[in-house]
């Protein structure tokens, strides 16, 4: 199972309950049809709306750790010829006008996450 990003779930889950007072009021409003018609375009337009939404929540660069990845670097740390990767920008954390970007190989590149993520940056 893929790991959860809890930003994006909670994130969600407020998502889902915005959607109540919106629905509400348009099954309020077609309170004049009988439910089930009134339920099922409730539903349409519900979908018109929050699929935009979900799609960012779900798909957005601005939630989510940023890496940038090279087919062959020379590690910073090690100095191995290997595929490289650098985190470019996480909270709390902006390389991305970094004039001379460290590059990793992949062993390398866990051992600094973990670095990261004890000093309390979330990746």
């Amino acid at each position: 199972m893929a790991k959860v990003n809890l930003k994006r779930y909670g994130l969600y889950l407020i998502r889902w309950q915005l959607s109540t007072p919106i629905l509400a009021g348009v099954l309020y409003a077609l309170s004049y049809m009988d439910k089930i018609t009134a339920t099922v375009i409730a539903n349409l337009i519900g979908g018109l709306i929050f699929f935009w939404v979900d799609m960012f929540i779900f798909t957005s660069d601005r939630l989510s750790v940023q890496w940038e990845i090279r087919d062959v670097v020379v590690c910073v740390d090690c100095g191995k010829e290997a595929r490289g990767y650098r985190i470019i920008k996480a909270k709390e954390y902006d390389k991305t006008k970094d004039a001379h970007p460290e590059f990793r190989c992949e062993a390398c590149s866990k051992k600094k996450t973990e670095e990261l993520r004890r000093r309390g940056i979330e990746i």
